[in-house]
């Protein structure tokens, strides 16, 4: 099983690079600094491939999606991990740079990272892609405007991927994550319900991309609160989020 996976150095991307090295994967890791690869590659059993790039780098990413397949003989799971979370507010000029950052990484990058594998994917006739995206996909919440379009993005964009790639027998699948404890996370100044361990969402996740789910909420219980706020009504929704805390923006 030979497994790609974005955002590698830390947090999420971290556990499930343990998660699937337990597993005996052979792992592509991509993260910005390779130093910190090397350090990750230490502690993992077996043989990996790391990669240090921009995730926001299209030719870069197809330069290093490439190499892995050459690695590694063949992706069977791709995972697009990579991901910012910062405060916006668009009344503030200079966050309109932050808007941009946090889509190029969030949405854009997913696209960058896919791209090279479905192709092989295609022609082998099987494959999971795989998008993290994030409960704040499903409504938007105050302070927190780039993060939640970016993630409903990468909702709607794996949706659209995998009914295209359908008949191609690659799988495309998101995986929407409550809250879920890492440095991202340990910043935002709200209570956070069912905040889960990094190790442990990996695992559970690993089996819903293993069973082949097209779309999986982490832990169970944000599925329930998913649900109920899709079908909250905006007047309710408004009063029970409009004095929620704001994720501070950069800088702060």
């Amino acid at each position: 099983m030979n497994v790609f996976i974005t955002g590698a150095s830390s947090g999420i991307g971290e556990a499930l690079a343990q998660e699937f090295a337990a597993r005996g994967a052979t792992l592509g890791l991509v993260a910005r600094r390779k130093e910190i690869l090397e350090l990750l590659l230490k502690k993992l059993p077996g043989k990996h491939y790391i990669y240090a790039a921009d995730v926001t780098d299209k030719c870069r990413m197809r330069e290093i999606g490439a190499q892995f397949e050459l690695d590694s003989g063949g992706a069977d799971i791709v995972i697009a991990n990579a991901g910012i979370s910062v405060g916006v507010l668009t009344e503030h000029f200079e966050d309109l740079e932050a808007f941009a950052d946090t889509f190029n990484t969030n949405v854009l990058a997913v696209a960058h990272t896919f791209h090279p594998f479905i192709a092989p994917m295609s022609r082998r006739g099987r494959g999971h892609l795989v998008g993290i995206a994030s409960v704040a996909g499903i409504r938007g919440l105050p302070g927190s405007e780039a993060y939640c379009a970016s993630k409903a993005a990468v909702i709607n964009y794996c949706e659209s991927l995998r009914v295209e790639l359908k008949k191609s027998g690659v799988q495309v699948q998101t995986i929407l994550p409550g809250f879920i404890k890492t440095s991202m996370t340990d910043k935002n100044p709200y209570k956070m319900p069912f905040l889960m361990r990094a190790s442990d969402f990996a695992s559970k996740a690993a089996k819903a991309i293993l069973a082949g789910s097209s779309y999986r909420v982490i832990p169970w219980q944000m599925a329930w609160v998913a649900k109920l706020l899709r079908l909250l009504p905006n007047v309710f929704f408004d009063k029970l989020f409009g004095n929620r805390p704001y994720k501070p923006r950069r800088g702060q």
